[in-house]
């Protein structure tokens, strides 16, 4: 009878055969790449991850969300299969550390670009408040709005918890600047009920050596000293004092850059009229904006001149074409 059993001095395939089999069949994985990976245990403060590695790869709490989280089941169960990002190299033990978060980041940026593409409206909730301004999230990243970029009559410690309608005004991820503007968004808002032309009546709320700023249902325009009168004027005080109720014409809305532009000059029956007696010039507000309306709606002479001429030219030839012609039979 012949024995099968073989002894262990017999086995040709050793422990360096087995790690150089493992070695052939072994996915390199770098730092920057995004791999599959499933989860197969939680821990109190992270998780191990089987992506395909000899050694499990592990993802600390602090890499798990883009938001700020407690514990690792907020965002991963056992048994998930989802995308990785691999942030180190492999550690002594061969072990590899992942994020989520470094994903999730990457595609914030994206969309907060394709959003400025789009000159989208957000809307965010301030979550805290410092001297320059106020800090929101936008798809998870840190934005800050500037004080000057915040529309609102209350403090802004009181704005903590309120949310507001944003427009972007940076989107920078190299140097990780994404700023907004809450002014820009109520502007917009109010422009597109706003005609180049026409009269409305606002609060004088600054007053500036180079203009007053005008608040017209709670945004701001400009009405700038050289379109104050047709009259020389030193600084805008001598017309207006801040509170005053004033009436103005629309000049120009800057949707792009957030901006209004107010004139009383364009209102003055007489030159000097404001610096006189502003109450006359209110008075007659809406007819001297239908007369600025006019004009602008009417092309310039030389350009009546040329169209009338063009008109003419093309009747006389029509004229002569309609003409009977003989001829010989």
């Amino acid at each position: 009878m012949v024995n099968k059993t073989k002894t262990s001095a017999n086995v040709s395939f050793t422990h360096a055969d087995f790690a150089a089999l493992l070695d052939k069949y072994d996915y390199h994985f770098s730092p920057g790449d995004i791999v599959a990976g499933t989860v197969f245990s939680l821990e109190p403060r992270g998780a191990l991850i089987d992506i395909g590695a000899k050694t499990a790869a592990y993802i600390p709490i602090q890499e798990m969300s883009i938001n700020r989280i407690d514990q690792p089941d907020e965002v991963l169960q056992n048994n998930d299969t989802r995308e990785f990002f691999i942030l180190t190299d492999e550690n002594e033990e061969g072990q590899l550390t992942l994020s989520i978060r470094r994903i999730e980041y990457m595609r914030a940026w994206e969309r907060v670009r394709q959003l400025q593409q789009e000159d989208a409206t957000v809307r965010s909730l301030i979550f805290a408040t410092n001297r320059g301004g106020a800090l929101v999230r936008i798809e998870g990243l840190r934005g800050f709005i500037p004080g000057s970029h915040i529309s609102t009559r209350k403090a802004k410690e009181e704005l903590v918890g309120e949310e507001l309608p944003l427009k972007f005004l940076e989107v920078d991820e190299d140097r990780n600047r994404l700023v907004l503007s809450h002014r820009r968004a109520l502007v917009e808002r109010k422009m597109n009920k706003l005609e180049v032309g026409e009269v409305v009546i606002g609060v004088v709320r600054g007053i500036k050596p180079y203009g007053a700023f005008i608040d017209i249902g709670g945004v701001s325009g400009l009405l700038h000293i050289s379109e104050i009168s047709h009259d020389h004027i030193d600084t805008p005080h001598n017309v207006f004092n801040v509170n005053d109720e004033v009436k103005v014409m629309i000049i120009d809305l800057d949707a792009e850059r957030g901006r209004i532009s107010l004139s009383t000059k364009q209102l003055e029956a007489e030159p000097g009229d404001m610096v006189r007696d502003p109450q006359v010039v209110y008075a007659g507000a809406e007819e001297m904006a239908a007369k600025y309306r006019e004009q602008m709606n009417t092309p310039p002479a030389s350009m009546t001149v040329a169209i009338t001429t063009e008109v003419a030219v093309e009747e006389s030839v029509e004229v002569e074409m309609q003409e009977p012609v003989e001829v010989e039979v």
